[in-house]
């Protein structure tokens, strides 16, 4: 099987292809068909060349952290976070923008003002700001976009169904293999050590937040025991 191969059924098996019930015009293109139950079905050929695509993009820049990648949906937090630590691009430090970003320089103080020659966003619903300020600074953009994006100022659109983690975090996955064998960081043949699941945004239950509090409860307790077993041995001395 070939690498293509591989990779479209992962794309087909994190449900990058199922998109929403609505589409817009500029989306039509990279639009199959539409399923039973109303749903828009993305093409995962057009999905598979341009992460291709976008990858060469991202290898060309000569400084890796003059990548800057953003999502202000939060089960994509953890996936730019990843993708950035793996390829030693830029991210945002949480799913908040701030406005000003790459416009207002008044930021360079705080370190909030950047200057990127590339950014990727998650959600262009979500990341709109970051998108718009990005025209006003002539920076190229590439979106993971939806059966209802609209394309307005991204310059390369990847066809997924951006409202799921897996579907996400595969894209990102599949986008840092790709920049580390363009690098030469790994073989062309080469099978990357590390895990999808790392992408992936993890939801804390109500059970593990229980256990935690347990926890600290314990911990708490044992310190005034040890405390106060040391406050009457003080007592005795005296």
């Amino acid at each position: 099987m070939s690498r293509k191969e591989q990779d479209i059924k992962r794309l087909i098996a994190s449900q990058c292809h199922i998109g929403t019930k609505q589409l817009h015009f500029d989306m039509k293109r990279y639009v199959s068909h539409r399923s039973d139950n109303g749903s828009y079905i993305l093409n995962l050929e057009e999905t598979w060349q341009h992460i291709k695509l976008a990858a060469r993009i991202i290898a060309a820049i000569d400084q890796p952290q003059d990548v800057m990648v953003v999502s202000s949906r939060p089960i994509g937090q953890r996936a730019v976070i990843k993708f950035a630590h793996y390829t030693q691009a830029s991210s945002t430090r949480s799913a908040r923008w701030t406005p000003g970003t790459l416009t207002n320089q008044s930021n360079s103080a705080s370190g909030k003002f950047q200057e990127p020659q590339l950014l990727i966003v998650t959600d262009p619903h979500l990341d709109r700001q970051a998108i718009v300020e990005a025209s006003y600074v002539n920076i190229p953009v590439i979106a993971l976009c939806n059966s209802d994006t609209p394309l307005q100022y991204v310059d390369i659109p990847i066809p997924v169904g951006n409202r799921e983690t897996k579907s996400i975090s595969m894209i990102y996955w599949l986008l840092a293999r790709e920049v580390k064998i363009l690098r030469g960081e790994l073989g062309q043949n080469e099978e990357w050590d590390v895990l999808v699941d790392l992408f992936y945004h993890k939801e804390i239950t109500n059970d593990q937040l229980g256990v935690t509090d347990n926890l600290v409860k314990q911990e708490a307790e044992g310190e005034d025991h040890e405390q106060q077993v040391d406050g009457e041995k003080a007592d005795k001395d005296w």
